[in-house]
């Protein structure tokens, strides 16, 4: 397609098409961070509502906030937000398996030796070791239920770790809304129901609502959900469907009383079917359960998810219907993708607002002059194909990586042909502890290792030059490094005591 230019206005008239957090992240980060390039004006209908069932986040969202100029302890007392440190995995590898996957490194994160291969090496020489998870800072906090902000010195092994929030879906955007609104964009409530394109070229030219209005624009941003007006059900770009790798089509949610600890991490505990999530938030704890309804119907996933929660019901399970897959171009035309218009990645990592904000911060960087350039359209695609493929590796990696044997759910995505790109990163880590590189991406290199080795992959070998150091030495660093971990984690507050004192959601109201 050639080049499309636009006359008129100055700046260019950007329409988003549905709110939710996806549709609301999107306007308040042009609003704040183009407003000399472009007006922002989102529709929305009220009676769609939006997908929220509680939020899980990984750390990347902390430095878009920021970006946007939102106050961290403001931010998580409107959205009655709590810490998190990483994800527990339980019963994924066997049946009683527990670990944490770590928002931070193992061991202190420095050196060209990773700590994990030196790991390994002890464990190739028969020196039995705690679990992995023993030498990470983030692990240990966690499982202590404690909290306090990372250390500023990178000399602190405090510096180690990061964080992200558990925070309630449905106040987020609300809260976004205010941020965007009162920095110049403009809503209007509304359903559509036509969508104009242009004869010759395809674009989009317009939006027609219910009640007749028409809203003009030269980009558009699909951020619609599922229902996916403008990429899919206008300009019918094709979908990739990835079911045969994440089988898991449907999630029970249900939120239920805390009546148990208000911990600093998610949790993700393997059922017949799939599996459950746990998010404590300040004022109740979310829980669902993502499954696959090829093996469980929802009846019965309404059950075992009522026999599963830890507090009391505050409602009664809603079923949400979804496809893991991706469009084959996020960015068609002049309408851009965002959200689950775009793909969609089941909860295990937590990626769904990740995967949002890569798409935005790629369109920042990417935002059209006057024209759409296919070379700046084909490098967004690039970016954001690249995010989502990897994800999907580490997703299915979880699923594949276990021996158990207990259902038929199980032993599918056991013995069902993965990727070839998982297929290939599975194979050197088995070999000799190698992580594939990434310079950008969600999931780097403790990663890999937390879940490999917390479901029982273990490397072969190990990298020849971890085996410079004596055993006796090395022992004894490690015995160090526990000990300076636990005595740093047993210093800081409890989880909830820092809450109450840092963002306490009744300084919201």
């Amino acid at each position: 397609m050639d080049d499309v230019r636009f006359d008129g206005a100055e700046r260019l008239r950007v329409v988003v098409v549905g709110g939710g957090t996806s549709g609301w992240m999107t306007a308040a980060a042009i609003a704040k961070l183009l407003p000399h390039r472009a007006s922002v004006h989102l529709v929305e209908s009220e009676a769609i509502g939006i997908v929220g069932v509680g939020e899980a986040t990984l750390p990347h969202i902390r430095a878009f906030n920021e970006r946007l100029g939102i106050r961290e302890a403001d931010f998580m007392a409107g959205t009655r937000a709590t810490f998190k440190l990483g994800i527990e995995f339980r019963n994924w590898g066997r049946i009683g398996d527990s670990y944490i996957h770590p928002f931070g490194t193992f061991g202190r994160g420095t050196g060209e030796v990773q700590f994990h291969q030196y790991y390994a090496r002890l464990v190739h020489a028969g020196i039995k070791l705690p679990p992995i998870e023993a030498f990470s800072m983030a692990c240990t906090v966690a499982r202590m239920n404690r909290f306090a902000l990372p250390s500023t010195d990178s000399r602190s092994i405090a510096s180690t770790f990061g964080y992200a929030y558990q925070f309630d879906a449905v106040t987020f955007a609300p809260y976004l809304r205010r941020l965007s609104e009162s920095l110049g964009a403009r809503r209007t409530e509304g359903k559509v129901v036509r969508v104009d394109q242009d004869g010759e070229t395809g674009d989009v030219t317009a939006i027609v609502l219910e009640d007749g209005r028409r809203i003009e624009g030269d980009l558009f941003i699909d951020c619609s959900g599922f229902a996916a007006l403008l990429i899919g059900k206008t300009l019918n770009e094709p979908f990739q469907d990835w079911s045969r790798w994440l089988p898991a089509d449907r999630a029970a949610a249900m939120p239920c009383r805390t009546a148990t600890e208000v911990t600093p991490y998610t949790s993700a505990i393997a059922m017949p079917a799939g599996w459950r999530w746990r998010i404590p938030l300040q004022h109740r704890t979310g829980n669902g359960y993502v499954f696959s309804s090829a093996f469980l119907s929802e009846d019965k996933a309404a059950q075992a998810l009522e026999a599963a929660v830890e507090g009391e019901p505050m409602a009664s399970p809603r079923f949400l219907r979804f496809q893991a897959g991706r469009r084959e171009r996020s960015w068609a035309h002049n309408v851009v993708a965002i959200g689950l218009a775009g793909g969609f990645l089941e909860p295990l990592e937590s990626t769904s607002i990740y995967l949002v904000q890569q798409a935005i911060t790629a369109l920042l960087e990417l935002f059209p002059d006057r024209r759409i350039s296919p070379v700046d359209r084909d490098e967004f695609n690039r970016v954001v194909d690249m995010e989502y493929d990897r994800v999907r590796d580490f997703l299915i990696l979880h699923y594949h990586a276990t021996e158990r044997d207990d259902s038929e759910f199980w032993n599918y995505v056991r013995t069902m042909p993965i990727p070839d790109s998982l297929a290939e990163k599975m194979e050197l880590f088995r070999r000799r502890g190698r992580i594939v590189k990434y310079r950008e991406g969600a999931f780097l290199d403790a990663s890999w290792v937390s879940v490999y080795l917390g479901q029982r992959v273990t490397p072969e070998g190990h990298d020849p030059r971890a085996d410079l150091p004596s055993i006796d030495s090395l022992v004894a660093g490690l015995e160090q490094l526990r000990t300076e971990i636990r005595s740093t984690a047993a210093a800081m507050p409890d989880h909830l005591a820092y809450l109450d004192g840092y963002c306490p959601m009744k300084a919201a109201a």
